[in-house]
């Protein structure tokens, strides 16, 4: 449910509202800062202390389980950092204060002592779990009840991220790889430095999203605030828990991305080309890789969007439920290229970059159709008074995926990478389709809250 009850006349661009495009480019800046330092983490912690390019020595299951709890705690701090903004904060200001603490966080980072790794790490957390759920929640507020924009609004919103994303791999990830990790580690905070900034000076264009609801002149607001859930409220939240466990089993899965899919192509692919790049050489770093999920989501993201928004318009299926679960198959589809590599490396020695590119086109798509539609699902689902809670649940499940994606990752040390992959398939496939048996029987616990979506007209936006 939108964060307000009545949004006032809102300028225009391309079709959405300004401040779309405002909290666009602040969230960019952040996943610049968050996945550039994901990008190197683990190669960091790996990293032989004798190299040229000294890391940590850790090694590679004391590397994962420290990225599975680092992530997990990410995004597990946007419980309290949701509660934060619905009881005293607000949206807006609890956007601002976590930049501020991402900005600390990374900054820290840059400095080579070990007190300033885990201390930068810490402010991440905290800064992470008051920006993240806020500003997404902040999305949804700019679009009033039944506007079809809504999920194509946060599909431009995710691309949003994963330019940040993709531009963040390459940069980043050459500068730590290439020139020093710390001098990464530095560069990612001046990205979110920028995000911080842009996003005061867009202010204006956020007045009515993310105030303290506790302040709200509203009377309809007021009363929803102070009112006990109603039967519908209730049954809605039960279908929001419900597709938590799709978001929990879909991250376990897709994290594998900075973790054991970036020690492989790092370790086990060859990155060799028959030709130099300028900076890097004749090999490619293994966190570029991570850049195609990014790339393919800013080159499919509004043709994926479009797809189903033209769907739901001609009355066939397209309901939020239902891309979740479609989205999980297709990405577990995506490991069965990750398990044709590892037969390779057992035959040859070495496996082709194209089983990677494979991979993160079916995850991507898997992405596009349960990420960015979660989040606008919450905003649908969610009662007024508990918006930015419930988003901080769904980024503290995204977390739980993130751990459980760590332990996945470390278990491969044991089981072998092709066991790992194939099962992660497999059982994305099989409870995909689990879940799909009972989705009408859930849908209807929505009580209708998508099926009055239409065109909304530029009068009423």
């Amino acid at each position: 449910m939108a964060t307000t009850t009545k949004l006032p006349t809102q300028k225009q661009l391309f079709g959405h509202p300004v401040g779309l495009y405002i909290l666009f480019f602040t969230e960019m800046w952040e996943r610049f800062s968050y996945y550039g330092m994901r990008a190197i983490l683990v190669l960091y912690l790996v990293a032989k202390t004798t190299e040229d390019n000294p890391g940590l020595g850790w090694t590679s299951g004391e590397a994962l389980a420290l990225y599975g709890w680092y992530t997990m705690l990410v995004y597990v701090a946007s419980i309290p950092g949701g509660w934060i903004a619905d009881k005293f904060l607000g949206q807006k200001k609890s956007v601002l204060y976590g930049g501020i603490l991402l900005v600390i966080g990374h900054s820290v980072l840059a400095v080579e002592q070990m007190w300033a790794f885990y201390s930068g790490l810490g402010f991440i957390i905290a800064g992470v779990g008051l920006l993240k759920p806020n500003i997404s929640t902040m999305v949804g507020g700019l679009y009033k009840q039944g506007d079809i924009r809504r999920d194509k609004g946060f599909t431009i919103f995710y691309i949003g991220i994963n330019v940040g994303a993709f531009l963040s791999s390459l940069i980043v990830g050459t500068v730590g790889e290439v020139y020093g990790w710390h001098y990464g580690f530095g560069l990612a905070g001046i990205g979110m430095a920028l995000g911080l900034l842009q996003y005061l000076l867009g202010q204006k264009y956020l007045k009515h999203v993310g105030n303290y609801l506790g302040e709200s002149e509203n009377t309809l607001e007021k009363e929803a605030m102070n009112r006990p859930l109603t039967k519908i409220e209730k049954d809605r939240v039960i279908v929001l828990f419900i597709s938590f466990a799709l978001v929990i089993i879909f991250w376990g899965a897709f994290e594998q991305a900075g973790g054991l899919m970036n020690l492989y192509a790092s370790e086990k692919t060859d990155r060799v080309l028959s030709f130099s790049l300028p900076f890097i050489g004749n090999e490619i770093p293994a966190s570029w890789f991570q850049s195609l999920n990014s790339m393919f989501i800013i080159f499919l993201g509004t043709s994926v969007a479009g797809y189903w928004a033209r769907r739901k318009l001609k009355g066939k299926l397209s309901t939020g439920l239902f891309k979740m679960i479609l989205g999980l198959i297709i990405m577990g589809t995506g490991f069965f290229f990750m398990s044709a590599a590892a037969v390779e490396f057992n035959n040859e020695g070495a496996s082709a970059m194209y089983w990677l590119v494979l991979a993160y086109l079916f995850h991507t798509v898997g992405e596009l159709c349960i990420s960015p539609v979660a989040l606008s699902y919450i905003t649908k689902l969610a009662p007024l008074k508990y918006a930015s809670f419930m988003m901080g649940i769904y980024f503290a499940m995204t977390g739980l995926g993130n751990k459980l994606a760590g332990l996945l990752g470390e278990s491969a040390s044991e089981y072998g990478e092709f066991a790992v992959f194939t099962g992660i398939a497999v059982f994305c496939i099989v409870f995909g389709f689990l879940v799909m048996l009972f989705r009408k029987k859930l849908e209807t616990l929505t009580h209708g809250a998508e099926d009055d979506e239409h065109v909304i007209t530029p009068d009423e936006a």
